[in-house]
């Protein structure tokens, strides 16, 4: 078993000349791997009785397996734990965990005379301090000889240096140095040296074809019975790949640090200026200040769509002159490009990087914003990750402003659609019921849901109803049913009208007529109106745009609503609804009557709800903009 391949069980090897090494080993030395015994030396062969067949473990060590192969699993790679048996005459073992296997090592009970200065004891005292106070004996020096050369290398350091035993045997092991070789780590085995102490370090070392390797480096003093030095025993282990994933790691921590040192105010920064801005422009203003503030950029500007010109307007810059970043009329810009698509587009030109970000929600297009730096790193995918949340961000409070604007501006367009698309849910049940649907409004419920109020006329509620249950995706009910007409309910999960709202615009009127509908919005002037009538034609195929019209909403001031209304109401009819108002009878609980209140006009109480209900009705009338 003495030849057999021993590479696999620790760092032995199997060598001509670690063999004879291990042979003159007075204590059993065992390599195993994968539960199979790949080498013993002759003191293990004969301390268990070891044949060339016996290559199991479990039958090659007995009971003693059990606890070795435990302490082997317990074991991190390149270090080794004493295991102690306290039976027959191998008290313990220090069992040494390799790549892939371990080294065992047995110690018997000292039995022999320990003043006994025969050779053959010292050699195995001096062996046996080797193979317990350094993890594997893989290379051996002798500080005696001028500059401490090495005696002894096994197969393993010949295969992980390139170099050859006659290579090797008498030069000092610093020939593996090179120009990237720590000079700290270089010292501190230096004088680990000098003060005879182990010393582990990590060290970048060549090979003999010049190739660098990370080398764990363990060294360690074996002494006499006197205590002198006479050898350093050293382990040489490949962490390569471990210390390259260590120095990855390293680099992207200090990354990921230099980016969230750097954005992280940017972000709250740019968070409170969306939900502080009172307007778009205010907005785009303070987040471009506040980017091209930060350390780690020289600019940032938010552009938009010339749809004319086919040219990028600039509407606020902070920092480096967007007339200088070439984007009058390049089309090559990252900002065209971003434009173009709705991806994030990155370039570097004369050492500056130029990064655009779409700036969109709920797909309409607000423009672009880009990010310029000049800085030694690029733009790199976590910072992309970081600067497109805050583009969305931006978009979202746009789209706050300009939905908000909707509601106070008189400047509009109206815009005229015409939809055959029957995943609108009026176009679906106007077809397959026969009749004429109107827009009155819309309502939203508790669960966020939005329903949609229509007059029918042309079908009875209930072939309206009988209709609207063979559609999949229409909810209809009757709320109001007329001789002539009737209100329905229309609730589906492609809403057109708060759809709409979302992203800044209004419905004036929906008139669908079998399978076909009239679709009229307000949309204001300072909105984005092309890419809102995009978003309509890109979700409803067959959307046709039948006009575009500028104009003024028509409106009234709240005086003349009151006006208006206090002009439709008689006399008894206002007083009753200001009697009403006044005296509490619409809150919960009542702190007044209908009695007490007709009595306070001097009519009976049916009298006075009479009164009361009229005008109700015409208030609501005057509210809801029905005739």
């Amino acid at each position: 078993m003495n030849d057999v391949d021993a590479e696999r069980g620790g760092d032995i090897g199997d060598s001509a000349a670690a063999a004879r090494a291990l042979e003159s080993v007075v204590d059993p030395v065992v390599a195993v791997a994968d539960g199979t015994v790949t080498y013993a030396n002759a003191a293990a062969r004969d301390a268990f009785d070891l044949g060339e067949a016996d290559r199991d473990a479990a039958t090659a060590l007995g009971a003693r397996w059990g606890r070795l192969a435990a302490a082997i699993d317990e074991t991190t790679v390149g270090t080794a734990r004493r295991v102690e048996f306290g039976e027959d005459d191998l008290e313990s073992a220090r069992v040494h965990r390799g790549a892939d296997g371990a080294t065992i090592t047995f110690g018997l009970d000292g039995s022999a005379d320990a003043g006994d200065e025969s050779p053959g004891t010292s050699d195995r005292l001096v062996k046996d301090r080797a193979l317990e106070e350094a993890p594997v004996g893989i290379t051996i020096s002798d500080p005696d000889m001028d500059d401490n050369p090495l005696v002894y290398v096994n197969e393993s350091y010949e295969e992980m240096t390139g170099y050859a035993f006659d290579e090797v045997v008498g030069r000092n092991c610093r020939f593996l140095q090179g120009e990237d070789s720590d000079e700290d780590a270089i010292a501190e085995m230096a004088a680990a040296i000098d003060a005879e102490r182990p010393v582990t370090v990590e060290l970048k070392n060549y090979r003999k074809d010049g190739t660098a390797f990370w080398n764990e480096v363990t060294i360690a003093p074996v002494r006499d019975e006197d205590g002198r030095v006479t050898n350093y025993v050293g382990f040489q282990n490949d962490i390569t790949a471990r210390k390259e994933a260590e120095l990855a790691l390293e680099e992207r921590t200090e990354e990921l640090e230099y980016i969230l040192d750097r954005v992280e105010g940017l972000i709250q920064d740019v968070t409170a200026v969306v939900a502080g801005s009172t307007d778009r422009s205010e907005l785009e203003a303070e987040v471009c200040d506040r980017i091209a503030a930060e350390d780690g950029y020289d600019g940032a500007w938010i552009g938009e769509r010339n749809p004319a010109s086919g040219t990028i307007d600039v509407r606020s810059s902070a920092g480096a002159d967007p007339e200088a970043d070439s984007i009058a009329t390049g089309t090559d810009h990252p900002a065209a490009e971003t434009l173009e698509t709705g991806d994030l587009a990155v370039d570097t030109v004369d050492g500056t990087t130029r990064a655009a970000f779409p700036l969109s929600y709920n797909g309409i297009e607000y423009g672009v914003l880009t990010v310029r730096t000049d800085r030694d790193r690029a733009v790199d995918d976590r910072e992309a990750v970081i600067l497109s949340a805050l583009a969305r961000a931006v978009a979202s409070g746009i789209n706050a402003r300009e939905t908000s604007r909707v509601l106070t501006t008189d400047a509009v367009v109206a815009v005229e659609l015409e939809l055959t698309d029957t995943a609108l849910a009026p176009v679906a049940l106007s077809a397959a019921a026969d009749c004429r649907l109107e827009y009155r409004r819309s309502v939203h419920r508790t669960d966020d849901e939005t329903a949609s109020l229509f007059t029918a006329t042309g079908a009875s509620a209930d072939e309206i109803t009988a209709a609207a249950a063979d559609l999949s995706d229409v909810d209809c009910r009757v709320v109001v049913q007329r001789d002539d007409e009737c209100l329905v309910e229309l609730t589906s999960s492609v809403d057109l009208v708060g759809w709409l709202s979302e992203r800044g615009a209004r419905t004036r009127a929906i008139e669908s007529d079998a399978g076909r509908a009239r679709v009229t919005l307000e949309i204001p002037r300072s909105a984005n109106v092309r890419s809102i009538v995009e978003a309509v034609e890109d979700r409803y195929d067959g959307t046709d745009v039948r006009s575009f019209q500028q104009r003024e909403r028509d409106g009234e001031t709240r005086e003349e609503f009151a006006a208006r209304l206090e002009e439709a109401l008689t006399d008894r009819q206002f007083g009753a609804l200001q009697r009403a108002y006044l005296g509490g009878y619409f809150e919960w609980p009542r702190p007044t009557t209908g009695e007490e209140l007709a009595q306070s006009m001097g009519v009976s109480r049916p009298t006075f709800h009479e009164h009361l209900r009229t005008a109700e009705a015409k208030l609501c009338r005057a509210f809801f903009g029905d005739a």
